[in-house]
């Protein structure tokens, strides 16, 4: 295989077999990215003709396996753009999964938590996380994702990466390397009491798409505090999706949400949890929405 610097890239002269395992590697690290046809026959030193018939190999095989979407635009501009997504086949047995994670009576903490933390942690995991709730918004636009430190920001790191846009973090007290921030007061959900959240005014543009994610909701004061800020910088809310609802009693301040997993009840007595999936599948794949 002959390799030699081209722009700061590598342009390769490889059969055909080699150059399709790279240009699907290249998609699935920039997903939503539109990739011309000259870049990749560039890189590999090969004709638009030939591209063109590895791209329809890729498109195939991805639509087959519900690996996503490769959209592919003809013309002198033209080139290829993959938008990640899941099948419901898959959501349903990596939800089915995490349930009986979460069912695992070690779990239980004192006061009827219940802890998520690991789950949160781990790659396998947080991938699978981003790529289902970017499902949920494939046809609609998303300038950013926000989330509320701290266990929320891995979440919005994934779900950031699977939409190939910025994530920003909304904070509870101020940090000087933020620079000038907007703030606002809102009602803790489950507590009642009143709290302050912040983000830096350079995180946000006027006008912009926001998609808010959490890791988990109990009366919905975070999530509602978050569409507070959102209107503060005059942006527009896309939607809320959280990784875990739990049981809440009265009325949540927010009800338009969706949840992956849901935790119906936790008995500290006999150290049972009950976890089952949220409304997310219903919501998502029982629209009439077609993978």
């Amino acid at each position: 295989m002959k390799i030699t610097r081209f722009r700061g890239e590598f342009e390769m002269k490889i059969k055909r077999s080699d150059r399709l395992v790279d240009m699907t590697r290249y998609l699935l690290e920039h997903p939503r990215s539109l990739v011309s046809l000259k870049f990749f026959g560039e890189r590999y030193d090969s004709a638009k003709s030939s591209i063109s018939e590895d791209l329809g190999i890729i498109k195939r095989t991805f639509q087959e396996r519900g690996t996503g979407i490769l959209e592919t635009l003809p013309g002198a501009s033209g080139g290829a753009k993959f938008i990640p997504y899941m099948l419901k086949e898959e959501a349903e047995v990596f939800l089915k999964q995490v349930v009986n994670e979460i069912n695992d009576e070690s779990r239980l903490l004192p006061g009827g938590y219940v802890y998520l933390s690991d789950l949160l942690s781990r790659p396998d995991v947080l991938r699978q996380v981003g790529r289902l709730i970017a499902t949920q918004y494939l046809n609609q636009k998303v300038d950013a994702v926000m989330t509320v430190a701290t266990k929320g920001i891995p979440i919005a790191q994934s779900v950031a990466t699977s939409l190939n846009v910025p994530f920003v973090i909304v904070r509870n007290d101020s940090h000087i390397t933020e620079g000038s921030t907007v703030s606002v007061n809102y009602v803790s959900g489950s507590s009642k009491r009143i709290e302050k959240m912040e983000l830096s005014r350079r995180s946000l543009k006027r006008g912009a798409n926001v998609l808010v994610v959490d890791d988990f909701m109990k009366g919905g004061g975070t999530l509602n505090g978050m569409r507070s800020l959102i209107e503060e910088f005059e942006a527009h809310l896309v939607g809320m999706t959280v990784f875990a609802e739990g049981e809440f009693s009265g009325d949540r301040l927010v009800d338009d949400f969706t949840s992956l997993v849901k935790v119906n009840a936790v008995n500290p007595n006999n150290q049972t949890i009950s976890a089952e999936f949220g409304n997310f599948i219903n919501t998502v794949f029982g629209s009439g929405m077609e993978k």
